[in-house]
């Protein structure tokens, strides 16, 4: 079976995944903050599931390239990275303060280029290997409210589609996963602006963002297929597929926004690929379907 290395396991769709995968057989390793504190009671059940945890701070590239070595040791290789790990935002963005950004741009996108520098020489030796990556719908459009996060994400997404491509002859596939909004913890761990001064500024429209994410929450509630169990599921097909075959981002979401993404996706396919072929370089989209 392949050997699977997830970044942030112990969170709201990391240890969904890591459960999923080690029932089916998968051999996993799995990286936290700190085996410590809020994610003890996490770490103790999936090493008991069978999963080998390290230590390893995204934002911080010694940490990583040291969490990402004793990941491969534990598992003995490294067939596929699951770069998961990630920061949630929330407020109006006039109110973010620039460090409030860099926080989460610093875990969201440079913590994903800081894991795979520590992890593609390994990849590139062997000549094969799988990355998947968790975006967000938001990270295909903005909403109010989720600037600072879409950013992060849009961001990521276009790291992505280079790495798709400078990888792909080289015999590394790249997936992303493109979630909807899912009741996990990772709303506990949002970074919020604290500006009470300009906040007075916006009035009464400064209450708006509590009374968007209070209606976010029951529509989850009234959702119940919306829960993170479904991002494994997706990493669970996306690993069943053939080699060179799987699709580039999968929408998970059964809010109802993810076909309008879904469609959005196809046409920047199309004109990708269209892209790609007048600078004769379109093999280089070939590990995708």
């Amino acid at each position: 079976m392949q050997k699977v290395m997830i970044t942030g396991i112990a969170g709201g769709f990391g240890k969904p995944s890591a459960l999923a995968l080690l029932e089916e057989g998968y051999p996993v390793a799995g990286s936290v903050r700190s085996r410590e504190g809020k994610n003890a009671d996490t770490v103790s059940e999936l090493e008991a599931a069978g999963a080998s945890i390290v230590e390893m701070d995204v934002t911080d590239t010694t940490s990583t390239e040291r969490g990402i070595a004793d990941g491969i040791t534990h598992l003995g290789g490294l067939d596929v990275l699951f770069n998961n790990a990630g920061i949630g935002s929330y407020g109006i963005q006039e109110l973010m303060s620039p460090d409030e950004m860099v926080r989460v741009f610093d875990v969201n996108v440079l913590g994903v280029q800081r894991v795979m520098r520590a992890a593609l020489p390994h990849m590139r030796e062997q000549g094969r290997g799988t990355v998947l990556y968790t975006s967000s719908l938001i990270g295909r459009i903005a909403t109010p409210f989720y600037g600072t996060y879409s950013a992060s994400k849009w961001a990521l997404e276009a790291i992505v589609e280079c790495y798709r491509t400078e990888l792909s002859g080289f015999g590394i596939e790249s997936c992303i996963i493109e979630p909807g909004a899912m009741p996990t913890a990772f709303f506990d761990g949002m970074v919020s602006p604290n500006d009470p001064e300009r906040e007075a500024q916006y009035g009464a429209f400064a209450s708006v963002p509590a009374i968007s994410a209070a209606g976010l929450a029951q529509t989850l509630e009234a959702t119940p297929d919306q829960r993170p169990e479904r991002i494994a599921e997706a990493v669970i097909d996306l690993l069943e597929k053939p080699f060179g075959q799987k699709p580039f981002r999968t929408v998970v979401d059964h809010v109802g926004v993810g076909p309008q993404i879904e469609r959005y996706n196809d046409v920047l396919q199309d004109v990708t690929r269209n892209v790609m072929t007048s600078f004769g370089i379109e093999d280089m989209l070939k590990l995708n379907a």
